[in-house]
């Protein structure tokens, strides 16, 4: 391989020097000095990045005006690192994974694995059994660079000698798999995680983005839970702090941030102590977005299809999430008694919200036209319902063909819903009711955008002659 090398004349280059002679001579070393002579033969090494290249002239040469030379690289020492392999062994089962620098023919040998699957939570590959998979791996990769790590192992077992036979003792029942190591920090940590939300009854969503933040924390380390330093709260606040000073994170998800951080050294690390310390981003008062009622109106009337007039009345009528919307069963809408069924909304929690009439005529049409049967709202496939997202599109058109200039969400007709209700003189109770609000001091902030608040208010200006 060949490489070009820029020198200015006169001044040191990488690991090499210009002599007055105009000969290119190894070593910082090397004087400037009339009379001096150059040993073009020896081999320098490069520094920087560099430096596990070598590197000898073309040969003897004078120095070019522009300052560059040809310089001929070993081809052995520059051929990029291989991977390692991450294997992490919990009973007899195993969780794979590949270092960055992985090749398409790392991932064929774990593809290669029977009965393997990819656990896109733990970001691995689980393969069930280690004692015929233990082996293939250590022949395919070699024992240098296979990482093996035994959860509960007393030892906190980072070393990859001997990976057969420490699976051959752990299938053989000779060595214990899920003993307490010394330092309590288990090796799949988002394996821990994800139970511990499952046995506190935490939603799908929650679990989501919780085990997104603490997988791309761990990344951030470029390590595993055990090389973190006993206290690891300055590294996380150094995470966070890189993560707002980058701009363009808002302060509920800085807020997402800190709580998973926190579940993750009260939970996984057992320091309560830890969790306590990392501090929390100080509350933002914003206001809500509300539409008009003439604005409602005219976003309504918008749709032409018959199942977006729907999806829209209803985010009005009832105050829904989108959440709650697109998880409607048709047997949730009681059409006699004007009220709709929402099951298992914010907080696990089920409730009653109103119906109006409009918002009834408007689900006969559409279910005399589409025929749904579990799902009010299917989405491609029968068996499944809308996706928020798709709910949001419907809005954000129709918001654009209404020529709308706020920004419209399908939250901002529950917003508005609320504060209709509170200028019609309805009281604040019923509407948290209505909302599935837990707090009440949730719902006194629609007391900031109803216009029966500054009714009875003059403005100073209109009072001048």
């Amino acid at each position: 391989m060949r490489r070009w090398i820029t020198f200015e004349p006169g001044r040191r280059g990488i690991g090499w020097c210009w002599r007055s002679d105009g000969r290119l001579t190894p070593g910082p070393e090397a004087a400037d000095a009339p009379g001096d002579t150059a040993d073009t033969r020896d081999v320098s090494t490069l520094s920087g990045r560099d430096a596990s290249r070598r590197a000898r002239p073309e040969a003897p040469c004078r120095r070019p005006s522009h300052g560059v030379i040809l310089l001929r690289m070993d081809d052995s020492a520059g051929t990029p690192k291989p991977c390692r392999v991450l294997v992490r062994v919990r009973g007899n089962q195993l969780a794979v994974t590949l270092s960055s620098g992985w090749t398409e023919k790392d991932l064929a040998v774990v593809r290669a694995l029977p009965d393997r699957r990819w656990d896109p939570e733990a970001r691995a590959w689980r393969v069930p059994d280690a004692g015929r998979a233990l082996p293939r791996l250590e022949a395919a990769f070699g024992v240098e660079r296979l990482k093996v790590t035994t959860i509960g192992d007393g030892g906190g077992s980072d070393a990859p000698t001997g990976p057969a036979e420490s699976a051959d003792r752990r299938s053989a029942g000779q060595e214990p798999a899920d003993n307490v190591s010394p330092d309590r920090r288990p090796t799949d940590p988002l394996r821990d995680v994800r139970d511990a939300l499952l046995l506190r009854g935490y939603s799908p969503r929650t679990r989501k983005v919780y085990l997104g933040h603490i997988r791309r924390f761990l990344e951030s380390t470029q390590g595993s839970i055990l090389d973190l330093p006993d206290d690891p709260t300055s590294l996380a606040e150094r995470y966070i702090l890189a993560l707002v000073e980058s701009g363009g994170v808002s302060r509920s998800y800085h807020n997402q941030v800190v709580s998973a951080l926190r579940f993750l050294f009260e939970t996984v690390l057992e320091e309560p102590g830890l969790a306590l310390s990392l501090p929390r981003p100080r509350k933002e008062s914003q206001l809500p977005t509300v539409l008009s009622q003439s604005e409602v109106a005219r976003l309504l009337r918008a749709p032409r299809n018959l199942k977006h007039r729907a999806l829209l009345l209803l985010l009005y009528s009832s105050g829904l999430r989108v959440s709650e919307l697109v998880r409607l069963r048709c047997d949730d809408v009681d059409e006699d008694r004007g009220l709709l069924r929402v099951r298992r909304g914010k907080g696990a929690k089920d409730r009653y919200t109103l119906l109006a009439d409009r918002a009834i005529q408007a689900l006969k049409l559409y279910r005399e036209a589409y025929e749904p049967r579990r799902w009010l709202f299917p989405g491609g496939r029968p068996d499944r319902h809308l996706t928020t997202r798709s709910v949001q599109k419907v809005v954000a058109r129709a918001a654009r063909d209404t020529g709308l200039e706020k920004h419209v969400t399908p939250h901002t007709l529950r917003h508005s819903f609320a504060t209709h209700l509170l200028e019609g003189g309805t009281n604040l109770r019923i509407i948290q009711e209505l909302l599935g609000h837990a707090s009440s001091r949730t719902t006194q902030r629609y007391t900031h955008v109803a216009r029966s608040t500054f009714e009875s208010i003059r403005s100073p200006l209109d009072n001048l002659e």
